[in-house]
């Protein structure tokens, strides 16, 4: 236990607006309008929903079941509620090593961000063509004394805001930056449907062609691929498997059955992510830009959309504060989870915890600044550091991790279906189908470890 009495939210919609932040990150902004417009546009969207429903939320409901059940982060979690002599609790470890991995480049990336939303206001792309907006990201990745200086600010940022606590730092900030967020995305997607020739991307993205999931533009089969890809996406975007998600479960009481906070928390994750292909579909198809660019879509194709656009240099600005906003809410949410493990495990104040992880974070996040520079000759299995990090944490720990919550609340060994369903539907609301005991025993695993294997598959597998 911690030394300080443990802290509550002020609302409900503290929880969810916090939950929800932690999942919507830069794979709602990013990786969903991309894989959308490689494998189908509205038909996988659709396919995306499905697999939302039927695996991310259940697993999503057992996380917060394990944190509300235990009122502690994931170092005590299984310890609190394991029967007597099993080892659950092991994986306590496992799922930290897992938030600071995803810190390690997750604060990077968000730096990234924070430089072209300055970059973008003082108008520096301004009458820079393709080449040379491109060049300015390589320039970007050469320099890793700007890379650290906005790593560092997006560090302070984030420890800054959990040092004030739970309601007066981590709530308060990311009550206001969620709305701040939800605002710019809905005044961006405006602009972009509004903008000429944004027809061709909105039937695209909204009106579903089953052709376009089956078969690609080469003609050659897809579906196999886009079914794995819908799969992902829909169990990746909701950050499960790492106690990110069960650490707001411990700070909520029992007023309201889970599987409806679960619910509210997917469908604002989704929204998201929707409202992300409504403002970079009709965007791209105004200007004549492939959304298949990968990474390159945000940080040099988008920037030439802005210089093309009426008041660029001010929708573009907005573009990236926007993005900021999401990975700084992902941000803080995992920063809370590291140093609420800290406070649980060593008994340390949050004062000391804070300073402790923030040192931590700092020096460990050096090696994905040098990897695109000083250190780009070092290569883990084919891949850069950043790859590797971002390997590690996508395709082993968030998988496994859940595998583990899901064991542990359907086998007898661990927590036990009956307990996690008294936990999962104590209060009111919308409750959690006993009748899901089978599923969510035999079937929800197999699904689970199919995604893990096909990640390795498609990481080391023949071309």
């Amino acid at each position: 236990m911690s030394m300080e009495k443990r802290e509550t939210f002020s609302s409900r919609l503290g929880f969810v607006l916090i939950s929800a932040g932690c999942a919507i990150g830069l794979g709602n902004v990013w990786r969903f309008p991309y894989i959308t417009g490689k494998y189908g546009g509205a038909a996988f969207v659709l396919l995306y929903l499905l697999f939302l429903v039927v695996l991310g939320l259940p697993v999503m409901v057992m996380e917060l079941a394990v944190g509300r059940g235990s009122q502690r982060s994931i170092a005590l979690s299984f310890q609190r509620l394991e029967r007597k002599g099993s080892l659950w609790h092991l994986y306590s470890y496992v799922g930290f090593a897992g938030n600071y991995l995803l810190m390690m480049f997750y604060t990077v990336i968000a730096g990234w961000l924070l430089y072209y939303f300055v970059k973008m206001l003082r108008g520096d792309f301004t009458g820079l063509d393709a080449q040379g907006v491109a060049g300015e990201f390589g320039k970007l990745m050469e320099t890793p004394g700007t890379m650290t200086l906005y790593m560092v600010i997006v560090v302070c940022i984030g420890m800054f805001v959990c040092l004030q606590g739970l309601r007066n730092g981590v709530e308060r900030v990311n009550k206001a930056m969620m709305i701040c967020l939800l605002a710019l995305m809905v005044v961006l997607a405006v602009n972009s449907v509004l903008l000429e020739g944004a027809g061709e991307g909105l039937r695209f993205y909204l009106q579903p062609d089953f052709h376009n999931l089956m078969y690609d533009a080469e003609g050659s089969w897809v579906l196999g691929e886009a079914v794995f890809a819908a799969m992902g996406q829909a169990f990746f975007t909701l950050s499960l498997g790492i106690g990110a998600i069960a650490i707001f479960g411990s700070y909520i009481g029992k007023e309201h059955r889970l599987a409806g906070e679960a619910l509210r928390i997917g469908v604002l994750d989704t929204c998201v992510a929707f409202v992300a292909g409504l403002i970079i579909f009709p965007a791209c198809s105004a200007y004549g830009v492939s959304t298949a660019e990968g990474p390159a879509l945000v940080f040099i194709t988008l920037p030439n959309i802005f210089n093309a656009m009426p008041m660029g240099r001010l929708w573009g600005g907005a573009f990236f504060l926007f993005l900021s906003f999401a990975a700084l809410s992902t941000v803080i949410a995992v920063f809370e989870n590291i140093i609420s493990f800290t406070m649980d495990r060593w008994w340390m104040s949050r004062k000391k915890a804070v300073l402790v992880n923030f040192i931590a974070v700092l020096i460990l996040s050096m090696p994905c600044v040098l990897g695109s520079n000083l250190w780009s000759g070092v290569r883990v299995l084919g891949m850069d550091i950043s790859g590797i990090e971002d390997f590690l944490v996508s395709q082993n720990i968030l998988p496994l991790g859940s595998l583990v919550y899901v064991l542990f609340c359907t086998s007898r060994r661990g927590w036990g279906w009956d307990r996690f369903l008294a936990e999962a539907n104590a209060g009111d609301g919308l409750r959690f189908p006993g009748g899901m005991r089978f599923y969510v025993s035999y079937i929800l695993p197999v699904i689970v470890l199919f995604i893990f294997v096909m990640g390795y598959w498609s990481q080391f597998g023949p071309e």
